[in-house]
């Protein structure tokens, strides 16, 4: 284990793959909770986006992540004092873009979703009640799947976990970055079906899921020299 990158479960099993991370603090169930740990500030809202999962999409950015996985994208976002207060403007803003009809639905990332509790579960249940499954909700977050159902765990984890569609699940793991995966950095990361998965008990990934198996400027590149040879 790295210095300050921590295992504070040491000896539980079955954590998920990739758990515990060398590279990465590793909570015990129940250790890290967002109702006492969220600050109500987010980081960034990002509106018509399509790189946060399918579809034309709107991205909250919330800020706090106490995993530090190294290489982390968004590092600038660990602190969960970092960027702005959470507003009742902002969350109009979001339900009026979401009303839109080109827009699928909202993802939310960070920093760390499970652990900004006190926004996205009243977003969210405000999202079911106004557009019921019309649109969709996806989160990114460190925890992996058997984290969150762990005996022990915060209550206000399963909440948000029940109002989603899709999860992207586990720490970033640098030795296991990929560029070819989708919607996700490493290998270890899993794209779940999370209606799915409660009902059947096990993990089910999502049935759309498409990774690619070549890098896309290289087959380009390719196609490409082959087309001017031709030309010639």
């Amino acid at each position: 284990m790295k210095p300050g990158n921590r295992d504070f479960a040491r000896g539980e099993t079955r954590r998920g793959p990739g758990v515990p991370c060398a590279t990465s603090n590793n909570p015990k169930a129940g250790q890290w909770d967002g109702r006492k740990m969220s600050q109500m500030i987010v980081a960034d809202y990002k509106r018509f986006v399509v790189t946060d999962g399918e579809g034309i999409r709107c991205s909250l950015y919330v800020s706090g992540c106490p995993f530090h996985c190294e290489g982390c994208w968004n590092s600038s976002i660990w602190d969960f004092h970092a960027g702005r207060p959470y507003t009742a403007a902002l969350e109009q803003q979001i339900m009026a873009d979401l009303a839109l009809p080109y827009v699928q639905g909202i993802t939310f990332l960070g920093g760390e979703p499970f652990l900004n509790t006190p926004i996205l579960n009243p977003l969210a249940r405000k999202i079911r009640a106004r557009f019921g499954h019309d649109k969709d909700i996806w989160s990114w977050t460190g925890y992996t799947w058997e984290e969150l159902q762990r005996p022990g765990e915060t209550p206000d984890k399963a909440e948000l976990l029940s109002h989603l569609d899709i999860l992207v699940d586990g720490r970033f793991i640098q030795a296991e970055k990929n560029l070819l995966l989708q919607f996700r950095g490493s290998a270890n990361q899993r794209v779940i079906d999370v209606p799915k998965s409660l009902a059947d008990g096990h993990i089910d990934i999502w049935p759309r899921l498409h990774d690619q198996h070549r890098f896309i400027p290289e087959m380009y590149n390719k196609d490409r020299a082959a087309g001017e040879g031709a030309a010639s």
